[in-house]
C-alpha cells in the first residue's frame, strides 16, 4: 500500500514563497508519476504539477513560472516550490500519485491528506 503525507502549508503574504514536501512510503510498480492538486473553497480540485519518474514535469497554466515540482528518489519525497503567490493560490493543496500515459496524468487513488495554503493580499 502506498502512503503519501504533506506538509509545508501555512500563511504567505502575497508575493511570498512556501515549498510544499510529499512524503511516499510503500511502492505500487503501476505508478509512474507524482502529482500535486489544490482544491479552493467552492470549487473543484484541479492538477497544478505533474512529474515523472524520469523527471518530466508539466505545470498548469495559471502556475507556470511560478511553482516547480522536483523530487528527491532516495528520501521518497516530491516537493512543490511556490513563488510569487497570489491570493487565488490559496486552496488545499494535495499529493497524488498517478500514471502518466502518452504525455497525460492520470490520477490514482492514492491520496496525501492535504495541506493548507493561505495567501494574504
Amino acid at each position: 500500500q502506498l502512503q503519501l503525507v504533506e506538509s509545508g502549508g501555512g500563511l504567505v503574504q502575497a508575493g511570498g514563497s512556501l515549498r510544499l514536501s510529499c512524503a511516499a512510503s510503500g511502492v505500487i510498480l503501476s505508478i509512474n508519476a507524482m502529482g500535486w492538486y489544490r482544491q479552493a473553497p467552492g470549487k473543484q480540485r484541479e492538477l497544478v504539477a505533474t512529474i515523472t519518474r524520469g523527471d518530466s514535469t508539466n505545470y498548469a497554466d495559471s502556475v507556470k513560472g511560478r511553482f516547480t515540482i522536483s523530487r528527491d528518489n532516495a528520501k521518497n519525497t516530491v516537493y512543490l516550490q511556490m513563488n510569487s503567490l497570489k491570493p487565488e493560490d490559496t486552496a488545499t493543496y494535495y499529493c497524488n500519485a498517478g500514471t502518466v500515459i502518452q504525455g497525460s496524468y492520470y490520477s490514482r487513488n492514492y491520496w496525501g491528506k492535504g495541506t493548507l495554503v493561505t495567501v494574504s493580499s
